[in-house]
């Protein structure tokens, strides 16, 4: 049986951490990156686990990700743009910085690596693309203005549908995992009475729950351009 592949961005703490280790679990090689991943100590390089330090919205960061994919475990059978940053304030009140900061990690970093790995993607007329929104960009909440944010998100939903349908004769599917508020070093800076009290079902999500809607989808051939909302219901409306 072929060994799989995958990469996962923002691999060093929250989603993208617990997704990796549950990847290496399920028996994929993985490549792991983000700014500093050799030195932060939650990931130890290993056989079936190369970790890529670098930033994401630079170009010659993914361009190591995928030549590592390629060169250490020949070829990429899924990607999960997990890496992202969120920056929530009154929408006059953002910044060019604020606004720079955004596209480049949410959406510059998205757009080269999934370039270069469909390209790979491409030769073996397979693969999955898993890039990580937000329910919030479907749904927003008047409490928490994040309009840049959301434009960013937004825009990671529109183009997995557009990808899903420009690739699917190739075998490459896309699809999305719009979470809502989820239990990571990020979330456990606010009043967990707040956090629950963001979506219908009074809870904050797992990382093993976002973790376990990537396997989801990448076992199930028959489904693409796939936006699946893991937020307790936040997306349905209001409540």
């Amino acid at each position: 049986m072929q060994q799989k592949t995958a990469i996962v961005t923002g691999a060093s703490s929250g989603i993208g951490l617990g997704l990796t280790r549950t990847l290496l679990e399920q028996g994929y090689s993985v490549v792991a990156n983000a700014r500093t991943i050799t030195i932060t100590g939650t990931l130890d390089a290993s056989e079936r686990l190369a970790l890529v330090d670098g930033d994401i919205a630079r170009q010659e960061t993914t361009t190591r990700i995928v030549e590592t994919a390629i060169e250490r475990f020949g070829r990429i059978d899924l990607l999960v743009n997990n890496a992202g940053i969120f920056i929530g304030k009154p929408f006059t009140e953002y910044t060019v910085e604020d606004f720079e900061q955004l596209v480049g990690t949410n959406l510059s970093g998205f757009f080269f690596l999934t370039q270069q790995a469909i390209h790979q993607m491409q030769e073996q007329q397979s693969g999955h693309i898993v890039n990580i929104s937000a329910a919030i960009a479907s749904q927003p909440i008047a409490a928490i203005p994040s309009a840049v944010a959301i434009l960013t998100k937004g825009a990671l939903n529109a183009a997995t549908k557009a990808l899903a349908l420009e690739y699917a004769h190739e075998g490459i599917r896309v699809n999305a995992i719009a979470p809502g508020t989820i239990d990571t070093p990020l979330s456990q800076k606010t009043d967990r009475a707040v956090l629950q009290r963001l979506q219908p079902m009074p809870r904050i999500g797992s990382v093993a729950e976002i973790a376990a809607a990537v396997l989801y989808l990448t076992e199930a051939p028959f489904i693409t351009g796939e936006i699946l909302h893991i937020d307790g219901g936040a997306h349905a409306g209001k409540w």
